[in-house]
């Protein structure tokens, strides 16, 4: 059967008898994304923008489908780091080059130029299926005479129950991401590897991969959940609270406690003297940021990895113009670009030092991004992720009805018997 070019995608090739390269992008930096296609565009082939939903889970939808049906005109894509184990698994993504790819795989294992923390997450059964192209991690942001006024020394690491009290205790609040979506997954995720545990472990055996956020981790960051929601710091609409949301409550007095990814700072400083931002440029001053809140007293956190990577699908007509474009869209040049236009940290240590150089950010900010995405708790790399993580959210949502001796027994029990096929999510 022949379907109309319009049902997936506009058709390879224009009048000029160039070929045409559709790439995917999720809706972060599209301005710059849009500037890169134009310029990675050659005399063999132009580079076409489409953007993807808003939400990671519809983007995720969106692009399987595209896929499992080896739509060729799926050339280029912006991946969530979680998609590529599970693309990678099912034979959707055209393996990276040799060369970039022991590049890439070196710098998982802290030799090259990538940072470790963003290498590993397009790296599958030994081999790289994807090219990093900017590396997110939450930090806490705060309000430094918030933190003052409270009496914490953000020089030092913060628990998470140290930040809720002292929220309380003046009148303040702590901003996080549970809604019902992915954003509550990664949360839940930094909780339990800042315990020292993991949702799942031994991933690569896929639905037979073990369940292991039934234990003492899981308990310690169901007790830092359950602490929030019962709490006065809990923001009113934390059950349907995400990255946006939060961003309010900072600069009405007296601030808030925020785990939040890197683009906040861009944010915040573009909204000077205007709404939902500092009233001026002293108000902007008092804007804070401190590694992710330990969730265990004396062990350091895990702060979450996201970000997006660059894939080439594997049934594309023009794998080898779209494996050249997508090393030039995550040139260091784009990334840097990336960093000082929207506020995206870059992959490598070369354009972070370029970054760095600018001006644009303070350095200890520049080095705690760095370190974050380093020392950081991926999510668990599997083929069943989306699985894995819609049925961990099922379980721990409502924030209100999470139970520590209840909630991580239950989600086990749960999400083991989705992966054996005896319930459905």
């Amino acid at each position: 059967m022949t379907l109309a070019c319009g049902l997936l995608a506009s058709c390879s090739g224009d009048d000029s008898g160039k070929a045409q390269l559709n790439w995917y992008v999720n809706p972060d930096g599209v301005a710059t994304f849009q500037e890169y296609a134009k310029s990675c565009s050659t005399d063999d082939y132009d580079i076409v923008v489409d953007q993807l939903p808003a939400g990671a889970t519809d983007q995720r939808v969106q692009l399987a489908r595209r896929l499992a049906a080896e739509d060729s005109s799926t050339d280029l894509m912006n991946l969530d780091p979680v998609f590529v184990a599970e693309f990678a698994n099912a034979g959707w993504l055209a393996e990276v080059p040799e060369e970039k790819a022991q590049e890439i795989i070196a710098s998982a294992e802290g030799e090259g130029e990538y940072l470790s923390g963003a290498a590993e997450t397009v790296i599958w059964e030994d081999k790289a299926f994807a090219i990093p192209l900017w590396a997110n991690t939450q930090v806490l942001w705060y309000r430094r005479s918030l933190a003052e006024k409270a009496g914490l020394d953000m020089e030092q690491p913060v628990t998470w129950k140290q930040i809720i009290e002292a929220a309380e205790s003046n009148g303040a609040s702590v901003g996080v991401q549970a809604n019902l979506y992915e954003g509550y997954l990664v949360w839940i995720n930094a909780l339990v590897t800042g315990a020292g545990g993991a949702i799942v472990e031994d991933t690569e055996a896929g639905r037979d991969a073990e369940v292991t956020i039934d234990s003492d981790a899981g308990r310690k960051a169901a007790e830092v959940v359950q602490a929030l929601a019962e709490s006065e710091a809990a923001q009113p609409d934390l059950s349907v609270s995400n990255e946006g949301t939060v961003l309010g409550p900072m600069w009405q007095d007296p601030g808030e406690f925020m785990v939040n990814w890197t683009f906040v700072y861009a944010n915040y400083k573009g909204l000077i003297g205007g709404a939902g931002g500092p009233a001026d440029e002293e108000a902007f001053e008092d804007l804070g940021w401190a590694r992710y809140p330990a969730t265990v007293e004396g062990e350091e956190s895990k702060p979450p990895i996201g970000g997006i990577d660059i894939g080439v699908g594997a049934f594309s007509d023009e794998p080898e113009f779209a494996i050249e474009a997508a090393e030039c869209i995550t040139s260091t040049e784009a990334q840097v670009d990336l960093a000082l236009n929207d506020g995206l940290m870059p992959s490598t240590n070369e354009a972070y030092d370029e970054v760095a150089a600018s001006g644009d950010f303070p350095e200890d900010l520049i080095k705690l991004y760095q370190e974050s995405v380093d020392t950081g708790g991926p999510r668990p790399k599997s083929a069943f992720y989306a699985t894995i993580s819609s049925a961990i959210q099922n379980e721990w949502h409502s924030p209100r009805s999470v139970d520590p001796e209840s909630t991580p027994k239950n989600s086990a029990e749960y999400l083991e018997a989705v992966l054996e096929g005896k319930k459905l999510l």
